[in-house]
């Protein structure tokens, strides 16, 4: 027996089939960093940011964006993890600028942990959690902002030892480096738990920036105070720069050196110079710039291609800080080889070594 339309000679009609809601398979903003995968506006209905953000996984779309940022982080994390080693297991590596080093070193360590952890919750965490996701953000702000915090008190190091060079190294103390260090790290923890303190945009998909669950004002203040510190760091250099060529020149007076030892001392402390500030303001700069201009309505293709450079800024760190150094090098020839070079020169920083 026929029952419904059919029943009242009426055509038969196909039921369409239901529409697929928008979101499920793809990748929605995750914790930290945008979706390559999905736009804004995909996440499903309900704003939920850890499981629009699980969703990207569960379709089996894997952004190559953060598969770079993925391997970038554990490149990041191995290289501070040696420098890391080299200053634990160094008993001659413990004056305070082999501490602001370490300082760095664990700062970097913990940004590329923090980017893996950011993949592995996108990814694989099952089943989604708001709390993991906010917890990886608040691991890469923290770490971040060590890092840069590092990068400062590392200038300021430098400055004052040239500054106060006949004075400085003895009054500075490897106790009170330890308690700066620890108050600076205190307040990047401060920074880092603000995601898991309500200040998120996930109950607000409006309000966030380019680096969901950071909201726009905070990122905004976020990246002015980048920029604030980078200019105090770039000030400071230029008068680290200043002082390094007057004492050249006062130590080429008393030793009559020719000129061309002064000229190769200038050259090398504005070659360290650019070095240090040009990779710095190349990876962080436009990165900063980009969050004060943009939100998440922004193509994040963009997001992506400014905050891979500024990852990288951790990979470029121990390179520039730390293997550089002719103690550190030192060791890692010793560990390494159980051997020193006999070509390897062991000169002690001057003041021409900005």
């Amino acid at each position: 027996m026929l029952h419904g339309p059919a029943a009242m000679g009426e055509p038969w009609q196909p039921q369409p089939q239901q529409q697929r809601l928008p979101g499920l398979g793809n990748a929605s903003e995750p914790s930290a960093w945008p979706s390559a995968a999905g736009g804004p506006g995909t996440a499903a209905p309900g704003g939920g940011g850890a499981g629009a953000g699980a969703g990207a996984g569960a379709g089996g779309t894997v952004s190559p964006w953060d598969i770079a940022l993925c391997a970038t982080g554990t490149a990041v994390a191995g290289e501070n993890a040696l420098v890391l080693a080299v200053l634990f297991y160094t008993p001659s590596l413990r004056a305070p600028m082999f501490l602001l080093i370490g300082s760095l070193a664990l700062a970097d360590l913990l940004a590329g942990l923090g980017l893996v952890a950011n993949f592995a919750v996108r990814y694989l965490l099952r089943p989604p959690s708001e709390a993991a996701e906010l917890g990886a953000a608040g691991l890469l702000l923290a770490a971040f902002s060590a890092s840069v915090c590092s990068l400062l008190a590392i200038t300021v190091d430098r400055y004052l030892s040239l500054y106060n060079a006949l004075t400085y190294h003895s009054e500075r103390t490897l106790g009170f480096t330890c308690a700066m260090v620890l108050l600076m790290w205190l307040l990047c923890l401060g920074v880092g738990l603000l995601p898991l303190l309500g200040w998120n945009c996930l109950r607000d998909q409006s309000a966030c920036s380019i680096l969901r669950p950071v909201t726009k004002d905070n990122a905004a203040v976020l990246a002015v105070t980048f920029l604030l510190l980078f200019a105090l760091m770039m000030q400071l250099y230029l008068q680290i720069c200043k002082i390094a060529f007057r004492h050249a020149q006062q130590i080429a007076v008393q030793h009559q050196f020719i000129a061309t030892a002064q000229a190769t001392s200038t050259r090398k402390g504005l070659s360290t110079l650019s070095l240090i500030l040009g990779t710095f303001a190349l990876c962080w700069i436009p990165f900063a710039i980009y969050s004060l201009v943009a939100d998440s309505s922004y193509p994040v293709v963009y997001t992506y291609s400014l905050a891979l450079p500024a990852t990288c800024n951790s990979l470029i760190n121990p390179i520039i800080y730390a293997f550089r150094n002719p103690d550190i090098q030192k060791s890692l020839w010793l560990a390494c080889c159980g051997c020193v070079p006999s070509t390897f020169s062991s000169r002690p920083r001057t003041s021409s070594d900005v």
